[in-house]
């Protein structure tokens, strides 16, 4: 699946070495995850169990890619979940976990290349996502992408000694398909 600015791609075992170096990063965890002890600061073991996880899961409920930009360079990790069937829903997320490529719109390109994903190839209603109000970036590029804020749960996070909150964003397909 590509964009103007990355490709989405099976996630491969050789991707798990980056991903172990992101999640024990401490700034890329920080906006990925928060402060979620159980989502950072892990081992290589962990990083090979989630991988035999990925490889296991029905596509028609998980799916998790790998982002790669256009030379097929592993910059991050996409992935759509808690899919609905009745409703057509899925929740879906990112993290370009290369820190060369922020702020360039890589994060943008490979949202949008999510997006069509889940409506087109999954037929996909509704789309939803939630980041964490101190990540100002990732709910500017979310937005950019038509993403909008549905809810907050107040002072639900709690990161480096302050407390955030939740910010619920939703995309329905009939606002996708708008030109």
């Amino acid at each position: 699946m590509n964009g103007s600015l990355t490709q989405l791609r099976a996630v491969a075992l050789e991707d798990m070495e980056d991903v172990y170096q992101w999640r024990n990063d401490d700034e890329v965890s920080l906006f990925a995850v928060g402060n979620s002890p159980l989502l950072t600061h892990v081992s290589r073991e962990q990083v090979e169990s989630t991988y035999e996880t990925i490889v296991k899961m029905d596509r028609a409920e998980n799916g998790v890619f790998s982002i790669l930009d256009l030379e097929g360079r592993i910059i991050g990790i996409a992935d759509y979940r808690d899919v609905n069937i009745i409703t057509r829903s899925a929740v879906m997320g990112i993290t370009i976990g290369d820190k060369a490529y922020w702020g360039k719109g890589y994060g943008s390109d490979a949202i949008k290349v999510m997006i069509r994903y889940l409506f087109q190839q999954l037929n996909m209603q509704r789309i939803q996502l939630d980041t964490w109000s101190g990540n100002a970036r990732a709910i500017r590029a979310y937005e950019k992408c038509g993403f909008k804020v549905e809810g907050r749960l107040r002072q639900n996070e709690y990161v480096d000694g302050k407390y955030y909150d939740t910010v619920i964003m939703g995309l329905l397909r009939s606002e996708w398909e708008q030109p």
